[in-house]
C-alpha cells in the first residue's frame, strides 16, 4: 500500500484552510479507502472517533505546538486507534467474523487501543507492556477495563513485548485464532496519523505551498511515518526533525549510515519512546527505496541523500529533557510533558544550527498529557498538572491482575491457546 500513496493537489491542500478537522479527515481518509466504505458510514466513523479538539498554539516567534493529547486516553495514539477500531468493527459486522488483536506498548499505545476497542463484541484485545517502564496512569488505562481487554505486564522492555507479539503472528499453530495487530505496524493506524499534519499545517500557513518544519517525538516511528506519508501525499514539508530520547539508533544511522539496535533499550522519562529497534523503520526504509529486516540488518540501503534531506534526527538526553521542561515553564508559563519536551529540545538545537531557516514556521507535537507523568513534573517545576476528567475516572478503579506470568514465548503461546480455544 505504501507504493500507492494518493497525491493531493496544491489547491486541495490549500482548501483545507477553510475546513474543520473532521472535513479534512474525511477528505484524506477517503483518498485511501475509495468507495469500500460509503460516504455516510465514513462520516459516522470519523465523527465518532475524532470527537475531541486538536488545539494549536503559537509559543514564540514562528514556533507552534500542536496538542495531540485531548482524546479519551490523553495521547496522540487515540487518532489511529479509534479510527482503526471503528473501521475494523464495521467490516467484521459485514463479514460476521471475530478477531483477536495482539498489541505491544511502550506506554500510550496500549491504553489507546484498549479503550478504542473496549466492549466491541467481535474483537478481543491482548496488550503486552513492560511493567517497570510505564507510569501508573498508563498502566491503569489498560488494566482497569476487563470485558474484552486482557493486559499483561512483562518483566523486560518494550522490544521484548513486541518480539512476543511478532512471534505469535508468525506461529502457524495460532492461525485458527485469527490474530490481527493494532500497533502502528498496522497501516490502518498510520493513515489517521497523517491527519494532524494536514490540520496543523492548514492552521498556520499564509500562502499556497508554504513549507513548514515538523518536530516529531519518535519512539516506534509511527508518528514520523504518518508525516512522511503526508509529505508523499503532497504536504509541503521543508524538514522533519525526528526527536528521539537516549535510544539513539536512528540519529546514529543517519549520521554514519551504519544501523545498530540499542539492546536493551534505555529507560528514559519519555517512556513511550523507549524503543531500541523501531518497527516502522522498515516502512521508512521502504519509502526511500531501502529494506531492513526484523533483526535490524539492512538488506538494501535506502537513498541516504534523500533521507537526510527530508529528516534530521537528534538524541535528547534525560538531563536535557528535564532542562527543557523547566525552561519551557519559566519562559512560557506552560507545562510541557517529557515526550513533547524531547521534541521541543530538538527544535531548539535545529533552530540554533540553522539560523537561516528561522523565518520558516515550525510545529512541535505534544503527544501526551502532562498529568500522565506527575512525579517528574512535580519534581522539576513544583506544580501538580491538572488531570483531565477521563484520567480522574480511572484513578480509583480496581485493576485486573496478570492472567499469567510470562517469562518466554512458550508461556504466551500456551495462554493464547487456552484462552482462545475453538
Amino acid at each position: 500500500m505504501l507504493n500507492k500513496i494518493p497525491r493531493l493537489t496544491d489547491d486541495t491542500i490549500d482548501s483545507f484552510k477553510n475546513m474543520d478537522f473532521i472535513d479534512i479527515a474525511i477528505n484524506v481518509i477517503s483518498k485511501f479507502i475509495g468507495n469500500i466504505i460509503s460516504g455516510e458510514k465514513l462520516q459516522q466513523i470519523v465523527n465518532d472517533a475524532l470527537n475531541f479538539k486538536v488545539p494549536l498554539e503559537k509559543i514564540a516567534n514562528n514556533n507552534y505546538i500542536c496538542y495531540l493529547d485531548r482524546g479519551p486516553t490523553c495521547s496522540f495514539k487515540d487518532f489511529g486507534a479509534r479510527i482503526l477500531a471503528r473501521i475494523m468493527e464495521h467490516f467484521l459486522e459485514v463479514d460476521k467474523k471475530k478477531i483477536t488483536i495482539l498489541t505491544a506498548t511502550s506506554g500510550d499505545t496500549g491504553g489507546a487501543v484498549a479503550q478504542a476497542f473496549y466492549k466491541m463484541s467481535r474483537i478481543k484485545v491482548v496488550v503486552l507492556y513492560p511493567k517497570n517502564e510505564i507510569s501508573n496512569l498508563q498502566r491503569k488505562q489498560m488494566t482497569t477495563l476487563g470485558e474484552n481487554i486482557i493486559a499483561f505486564g512483562i518483566e523486560g522492555k518494550f522490544d521484548d513485548c513486541q518480539k512476543l507479539v511478532k512471534t505469535a503472528f508468525s506461529d502457524k499453530e495460532l492461525k485458527h485464532i485469527n490474530l490481527s495487530s493494532a500497533n502502528s505496524i498496522n497501516f490502518g493506524r498510520l493513515v489517521p496519523q497523517t491527519l494532524y499534519y494536514f490540520w496543523s499545517y492548514s492552521r498556520i500557513v499564509s500562502k499556497n505551498n508554504e513549507k513548514v518544519i515538523f518536530s516529531v517525538p519518535s519512539g516506534n516511528f509511527g508518528n514520523l511515518t504518518g508525516g512522511l506519508i503526508a509529505k508523499k501525499m503532497g504536504l509541503p514539508i521543508k524538514r522533519f526533525i525526528s526527536a528521539v530520547n537516549e535510544n539513539n539508533e536512528f540519529p546514529t544511522f543517519l549520521r554514519t549510515g551504519v544501523y545498530t539496535k540499542v539492546e536493551p533499550s534505555i529507560n528514559c522519562i519519555s517512556n513511550a519512546m523507549n524503543v531500541g529497534h523501531p518497527s516502522n523503520l522498515a516502512r521508512i526504509f521502504d519509502l526511500y527505496g531501502g529494506q531492513i529486516d526484523e533483526r535490524g540488518i539492512i538488506q538494501r540501503v535506502p537513498n541516504m541523500e534523500e533521507l537526510r534531506n527530508d529528516i534530521i534526527s537528534y538524541s535528547i538526553s534525560d538531563e536535557t529533557t528535564k532542562d527543557a521542561i523547566v525552561n519551557f515553564y519559566n519562559k512560557h508559563k506552560k507545562i510541557i510533558e517529557p515526550h513533547g519536551a524531547v521534541g521541543w529540545a530538538a527544535l531548539q538545537i535545529y533552530r540554533n544550527s540553522n539560523p537561516k531557516n528561522n523565518d520558516v514556521k515550525s510545529i512541535t507535537f505534544e503527544t501526551a498529557d502532562p498529568s500522565k507523568f506527575p512525579e517528574e513534573i512535580i519534581k522539576l517545576i513544583g506544580i501538580i498538572p491538572e488531570m483531565p476528567h477521563s484520567l480522574k475516572l480511572i484513578q480509583g478503579k480496581p485493576e485486573f491482575p496478570n492472567p499469567k506470568e510470562i517469562s518466554e514465548y512458550t508461556d504466551f503461546k500456551e495462554f493464547l491457546l487456552e484462552e482462545f480455544q475453538d
